[in-house]
């Protein structure tokens, strides 16, 4: 396939935002790394890590419908957790809620692009802080990041109240702690990827930056501290969740 300039054509691995840099990238790399740290990949990292297959879904209303079809638990909203419906996009929910062997998870950012990409026909892993250098190491071992089998690492981004993408310091952070463990394997990197590493260098203390940052604390505002401690742990998951046949398994 003719790669555009848009597509940081040459180098192993390149680097964008949102649904339209993950819907660029889709086109010419052979794996996706979608990165959304609060909350969609670092949920689906604990998800995946307990044996779970993670269905990814658009927010919207079909998400029930969706998983009643297939024979699958639903996330919740993080307010709507009852006893009877234990799974939600919160890190620390999935953590403690009883085991199901299926699970459908939207989410407005992270589940949206990864579905949307998964369409495509190219492999998707989800990243987060706790497992970026286990994807990396992956990553690297599979052969991924060159320039004929390039990796794109996507920051998922938030929303503004009108829809339009919001960068956000967390994703920036997640993507680059991808990025780093994938150039210590001596990958090529776009200059958008290396750029990001100039901001992870920059940042003393990861961990707080992620806290303090305005994702963060409009968590722990509404009552969700245990959700951004989770986030915010580094390298602490050897999980590595793939999204193939519409769910995410551990490889």
């Amino acid at each position: 396939m003719t790669e555009g300039v848009f597509s940081q054509p040459g180098s192993g691995t390149r680097f964008d935002w949102g649904p339209a840099g993950a819907a660029e990238l889709a086109r010419v790399c052979s794996v996706l790394v979608v990165v959304d740290v609060l909350s969609f990949s670092t949920a689906v990292d604990i998800a995946v890590g307990r044996g779970i297959r993670v269905h990814p879904f658009p927010w919207s209303d079909q998400a029930r419908a969706y998983a009643d079809r297939i024979g699958a638990a639903v996330a919740v909203g993080r307010r709507q957790v009852s006893a009877t419906s234990p799974w939600s996009l919160s890190p620390a929910a999935l953590q403690s809620a009883p085991f199901v062997a299926e699970l459908v998870l939207p989410s407005p950012n992270g589940a949206s692009i990864c579905s949307a990409a998964a369409s495509t026909g190219v492999p998707v892993i989800a990243a987060c802080l706790r497992n970026a250098p286990a994807v990396a190491g992956w990553l690297h071992a599979q052969g991924h990041g060159t320039p004929s089998t390039p990796i794109g690492v996507v920051a998922a981004g938030e929303l503004w109240p009108d829809g339009t993408l919001r960068p956000c310091v967390e994703d920036l952070l997640g993507a680059a702690a991808v990025l780093d463990g994938l150039s210590l394997h001596g990958v090529p990197l776009s200059v958008e990827a290396a750029v990001t590493l100039a901001a992870l260098a920059a940042v003393r203390d990861v961990p707080t930056a992620v806290r303090r940052c305005v994702s963060g604390q409009e968590l722990i505002s509404r009552g969700f501290t245990d959700d951004v401690t989770l986030a915010t742990q580094s390298g602490t998951s050897d999980t590595v969740p793939l999204l193939t046949a519409q769910s995410f398994t551990a490889q």
